[in-house]
C-alpha cells in the first residue's frame, strides 16, 4: 500500500469514528470532549493535516483537499449537534408542569405608611400646609435646645440617645425641621414634615425604636387654641370618618404651652379594648399644643406678635387604625403577603 493509500484510509477511519462520536454525544460537555479529541490542536486529524508535507509532491494537493473535506464535514456535523443539544436544554428549561396550580404574578405595592403619609399631607394641603423635609442626623441645638429643651432637662433624658458625635444625634422627632423652616421663612408659615425618627422605645404591639413621624406647624398673627383644635378635628374626621371620636388630654411638652395629647376612638376594636389600644378603647395619635414663646424667640420670631400650634404623630399608629392592623411590628415585616394587601388594581 502506497503512502497516499495509507493516508486516505486513515482519513476515512477518522471520518467514520468522529461522525459517530459526534452524533451520539449526549450533552454539551461530552460534545466538547469529542471536538477536542477529533478537531483539537493535538488531534489525529490536525496531525494528518500537518503531515501532508511528508507526502510526495504530486500527492500533496489531492491529500490536502480530502483532509479539508473531512474536517469541514466534522465541523458542520459538530455545529448541528451543538444546536440540537442547545434546543433540547432550552425546551427542558421552559417545560411547564400543567398539574401545578397557577401562580399569580406579584405586583409591587406602596407601604401602608407611605400611603398614609401621602394622604395626611394631602388633607393638610387643603388647609394651606406645604410639605417640608430635613436631615435625619441633627444637631443638639435643633433637636433639643431650639425647641426649649435644655440638655439637662428631664424631657431631654427621655430621648437623649443615638449620638453620632458629641453634638450630632439621630433626630428623635421631626420638630427640628420646624425650627429650620422658621429660621428661613417669615410668618405666616404652615408646613407638615414627614420623616424617620429614632427613639429608645421598646419594640412591642404599639411602639418601635425607629418609625415614620409627621409633624405640623402653623404660625401667624391671631392663631388660637380654637384654631388648633378645629384643624385637628378636621383632619381626624377627614381621615378616619365622621363617626370617630376625638379626645384632647392635658399634657406637657417643652416646646408647646398649653400642650395636649390627642386620642381617637380605636377603630380596630371600636372601643371594646384590644392589644393595639392596650384595652382602653383609645389610641393616642399625636402630641400637640400651642407653640411655646421661647421657641419663637430662639428662631427670631416676635413672640408678642405671633402665635401658632404644632403637632406630631406616629404614621405607623395612624396606619394601624386605617387598615385595622393589630400589631405595629407587622409594618416592619418583609413578607410580601402582608404588602400584597395594599396593592392597587
Amino acid at each position: 500500500m502506497s503512502a497516499m493509500d495509507d493516508y486516505l484510509a486513515t482519513l476515512r477511519e477518522l471520518e467514520e469514528t468522529g461522525s459517530a462520536a459526534i452524533r451520539t454525544a449526549a450533552d454539551p460537555d461530552e460534545l466538547e470532549r469529542v471536538r477536542v479529541e477529533y478537531l483539537g490542536r493535538k488531534a489525529r486529524l490536525t496531525q494528518l493535516l500537518r503531515g501532508i508535507g511528508e507526502l510526495p509532491h504530486e500527492q500533496r494537493r489531492p491529500a490536502g483537499a480530502e483532509a479539508n473535506r473531512v474536517k469541514r464535514g466534522l465541523l458542520e456535523l459538530l455545529e448541528a449537534r451543538a444546536a440540537d443539544l442547545a434546543a433540547g436544554v432550552a425546551a427542558a428549561a421552559v417545560e411547564i408542569d400543567a398539574t401545578l396550580p397557577g401562580r399569580e404574578r406579584w405586583r409591587g405595592a406602596r407601604h401602608p405608611c407611605t400611603l398614609v403619609t401621602d394622604e395626611i399631607c394631602e388633607i393638610f394641603k387643603e388647609l394651606g400646609f406645604l410639605r417640608a423635609r430635613g436631615p435625619e442626623a441633627e444637631t443638639t441645638w435643633y433637636n433639643f435646645m431650639a425647641l426649649n429643651t435644655p440638655l439637662d432637662h428631664p424631657a431631654a433624658d427621655e430621648q437623649d440617645t443615638f449620638y453620632l458625635d458629641r453634638d450630632i444625634v439621630l433626630r428623635t422627632h421631626t420638630s427640628p425641621v420646624q425650627a429650620r423652616v422658621m429660621e428661613q421663612w417669615p410668618p405666616p408659615v404652615r408646613v407638615v414634615v414627614p420623616g424617620v425618627v429614632f427613639r429608645r422605645d421598646p419594640f412591642d404591639a404599639s411602639h418601635a425604636p425607629a418609625f415614620e413621624q409627621l409633624e405640623g406647624l402653623a404660625v401667624d398673627e391671631g392663631i388660637s387654641f380654637v384654631d388648633f383644635k378645629a384643624s385637628i378635628e378636621y383632619f381626624v374626621h377627614r381621615f378616619f370618618g365622621a363617626d370617630v371620636v376625638t379626645r384632647f388630654r392635658p399634657s406637657f411638652f417643652p416646646f408647646t404651652e398649653p400642650s395636649a395629647e390627642v386620642d381617637v376612638s380605636c377603630t380596630i376594636c371600636h372601643g371594646t379594648g384590644c392589644s393595639a389600644c392596650k384595652g382602653t378603647g383609645w389610641i393616642e395619635i399625636m402630641g400637640a399644643g400651642m407653640v411655646h414663646p421661647a421657641v419663637f424667640d430662639n428662631v427670631g420670631y416676635d413672640s408678642e406678635r405671633y402665635t401658632g400650634f404644632a403637632f406630631g404623630m406616629g404614621v405607623g399608629r395612624i396606619a394601624m387604625q386605617r387598615y385595622r392592623i393589630p400589631d405595629i411590628r407587622l409594618l416592619y415585616e418583609s413578607d410580601i403577603r402582608f404588602l400584597a394587601q395594599f396593592a392597587r388594581a
